[in-house]
């Protein structure tokens, strides 16, 4: 094709993505001035899911008598200390089922479930510990009166406490000469533990044994056993006979899909761990609660359903083995994108402030991108699929994520995206004042509506780094804590910086559910006391996710070295909001340059380059800044020559490569002079602040404000003159 020709069909291109571009920047502004939705108030949801129906289940006969006393002695206090512990917003509902055996008089005694305390220690004075032939006792009409009781709370827990075994050789060890009842179902009643447990998990009752000796061994077992199967959470005690049998300590397992619990925890032969247990069962609990309340709540949990019925679990055939990055034409579907990016901010004295106050200082710039797809997913959420990319010009790896549903809009995405923009600057701060070894970095993401070269309409879409490794999750949105590591730098440092956030920000946010592999978190959540911020997440609990951290939130040695003063009983009790009012000097901080990596270096370890002034690159970059360099023909209507270009630093900034050398080119020598005069403005607020004593704020690859201006790379500082 003629040069003249070659350009004009060039310009056409360029003028077909810019009207392209117009539209979608249109498209977002209009999202962004309308308010989402009406999304589903989460008022009243700590107090929902941490109001409990506590059943205490206990074995009454003669040689229950101190455990009888102890129960009298502490449920006033047993009952403050739940109280406490969920801030004194939640309603706790108590009952009581005494059993004694077949031929004891009467054999059953039960008070429903009420919020009196009085009721609860005037019923236990009427319960007298005596009676009793063989060992075992009647535990299994306990529990059918148990099931029977009015649960109407959405935590309830059932806490046993016994020193002998029900009937039935399948639920003891003691023989058959011990049991006058040894066939299971043979008791006066007829009644077998199968259905009795299926109406437990079916209440979502949890259930916690308070084991005083080993003969209910085998009864833990068989309970737990049924639990397990119903994808509860728990294990047996190492000093369970059938410990090994059950697969050893599972505690270690995730919890944080919510399930059902089963606990078995040592009271022992005295009761001063009564207190303590009890409030631990029922604490835990009703974490699992949250858990499950939350997803399902947020319509992220398998089988809910969004405000258009939409079934949320539609599931999708997905890619099976492991990505053939090397495999020629493996990734088979191209995808031409436009879209946006966070402006890759490196630092200043007020950045974090700004963008804590003001949605508009969160900024977003221009990206243009031809992305190489896999045509099926690898993973699913309730939401979401994602699958393995590339890009033309870099050997980094990508996922990308659409939504299973059509109807999604940008706005959807570019709020998530703002998100973790935020999430990252709040970690620029962390990380400048703890240091390398308690640091933590988010990952990019981009958004973007797109066209397949292969499939027909637009789709919506999200790009983040694809991170090797086995994925972690630290904490959740919902109360959730990840205690199976913890003494895990990684995990000490999520929580602390889950504080962090909500300290910084003096009370306004809170970043959650941290999840990645080591420092390295994607999908972050964050709750907000103004529900204005960030308003179309789902998982925005606003101010009752704030409780449900510090529910059960422990701070650690990195909380106290940053003296985060804060905690939930003097915030949500004594109502006592201090927060910490002075902030070390901050170290020299940036981000890396490649709008499509973003990680958080400081700033002697990151590579500059004179071609590019005022861009600052990780050494996984720089490397590929510096091999992709190639001699590429100039389409000028002069005599034929070339020019040397780097494919990686334009597709880096969200551009595409040029077909004109600089000189040629509109951007050319202005553009170069105006990068550099900012870099060197940069350079001398970095000075200025530095002497201030203020952190010291760097350049960033950004427009103004939202929207605004949205440059392919333009470099300019911070601060405007």
């Amino acid at each position: 094709m003629p040069t003249r020709e070659r350009r004009r069909a060039r310009d056409d291109q360029a003028r077909a993505r810019d009207d392209d571009f117009e539209k979608l920047r249109s498209e977002a502004e209009s999202a962004a001035s309308t308010r989402a939705g009406a999304r589903q108030s989460t008022a009243g949801l700590f107090r929902a899911v941490c109001s409990t129906n506590l059943l205490f289940l206990i074995d009454t006969t003669a040689s229950m008598g101190s455990y009888l006393e102890a129960a009298k002695q502490q449920i006033r206090s047993i009952v403050d200390d739940i109280h406490t512990a969920f801030f004194n917003e939640a309603e706790i509902s108590m009952a009581v089922v005494g059993y004694k055996d077949h031929r004891d008089a009467p054999y059953i005694q039960f008070l429903n479930f009420t919020t009196s305390t009085g009721s609860v220690r005037s019923f236990l004075d009427t319960l007298r510990a005596t009676g009793g032939a063989d060992t075992p006792e009647d535990v299994l009409g306990g529990l059918q009166q148990a099931v029977h009781a009015t649960w109407k709370h959405k935590t309830r827990c059932i806490i046993h406490i016994a020193d002998a075994p029900p009937h039935g050789r399948t639920l003891h060890d003691l023989g058959d000469g011990a049991d006058y009842y040894p066939s299971p179902g043979s008791e006066p009643h007829r009644l077998t533990h199968e259905p009795l447990l299926r109406k437990m998990l079916e209440l979502r009752i949890n259930y916690c044994l308070l084991r005083i000796n080993g003969s209910t061994d085998r009864m833990a077992y068989t309970f737990l056993q049924a639990y397990a199967a119903a994808s509860a959470h728990g294990s047996l005690l190492s000093t369970n006979r059938y410990y090994q049998l059950s697969g050893g300590d599972r505690k270690g397992s995730s919890n944080a899909a919510g399930g059902l619990l089963f606990q078995e925890a040592e009271l022992g032969v005295t009761f001063t761990a009564l207190r303590r247990l009890v409030l631990t069962a029922v604490t835990t609990s009703a974490t699992q609660t949250a858990i499950r309340t939350v997803a399902q709540e947020s319509g992220t949990a398998a089988g809910s359903t969004d405000e258009r019925g939409d079934d949320r679990a539609l599931s999708v055939e997905l890619e099976e083995g492991p990505p053939e990055w090397d495999t020629p034409e493996w990734l088979n579907e191209t995808l031409i994108v436009q879209g946006f990016s966070p402006d890759v901010v490196i630092h200043g004295a007020n950045t974090l402030n700004d963008m804590i106050a003001r949605d508009d200082s969160i900024t977003m710039s221009r990206v243009d991108l031809t992305l190489h797809k896999r045509n099926r997913p690898f993973a699913q959420g309730a939401l979401r699929v994602a699958a393995y990319a590339s890009t033309d010009a870099s050997n980094d790896h990508y996922v990308v994520k659409w939504f299973k549903r059509s109807g999604a809009r940008i706005e959807e995405l570019i709020e998530d995206m703002r998100a973790q923009a935020l999430c990252k600057a709040f970690a620029l701060e962390f990380n400048a004042l703890l240091g390398r070894e308690c640091s933590i970095d988010f990952v990019v993401t981009a958004c973007f509506k797109g066209r397949s070269t292969t499939t027909v309409g637009d789709a919506y879409l999200s790009l983040e780094p694809y991170i090797e490794g086995t994925q972690v999750k630290y904490n959740g949105n919902d109360g959730y804590v990840n205690i199976s590591i913890p003494e895990d730098p990684f995990n000490q440092a999520a929580q602390a910086f889950s504080h962090f956030t909500f300290e910084r920000s003096r009370g306004q946010y809170l970043v959650c559910d941290l999840q990645g592999v080591g420092e390295l978190l994607t999908d972050p959540v964050i709750h907000t006391r103004d529900p204005s911020r960030f308003h179309r997440s789902r998982t925005n609990s606003n101010e009752d996710g704030f409780k449900l951290f510090f529910r059960t939130h422990e701070c650690n040695n990195i909380c106290r070295k940053l003296k985060l003063n804060t905690s939930g009983t003097s915030l949500f009790i004594q109502r006592v909001f201090e927060f910490r009012e002075n902030w070390p000097k901050l170290v020299d901080t940036v981000c890396c340059s490649n709008k499509l990596c973003g990680r958080i270096l400081l700033r002697k370890d990151a590579n500059d380059s004179e071609t590019y002034p005022g861009y600052h690159w990780c050494d996984g970059c720089w490397a590929q800044l510096q091999a992709s360099t190639s001699e590429e023909e100039c389409t000028a209507e002069e005599p034929a020559h070339s020019f040397r270009v780097s494919p990686f630093f334009y597709e880096s900034q969200g551009r595409y490569v040029p077909e004109e050398c600089p000189e040629h080119r509109d951007e050319s020598i202005a553009a170069i002079r105006m990068a550099i005069a900012n870099s060197r403005k940069d350079a001398a607020v970095r000075k200025e602040n530095k002497e201030k004593g203020l952190a010291v704020p760097s350049t960033a690859v950004a427009g103004a404000a939202l929207w605004d201006k949205l440059e392919s790379a333009t470099v300019q500082g911070v601060d405007e003159e």
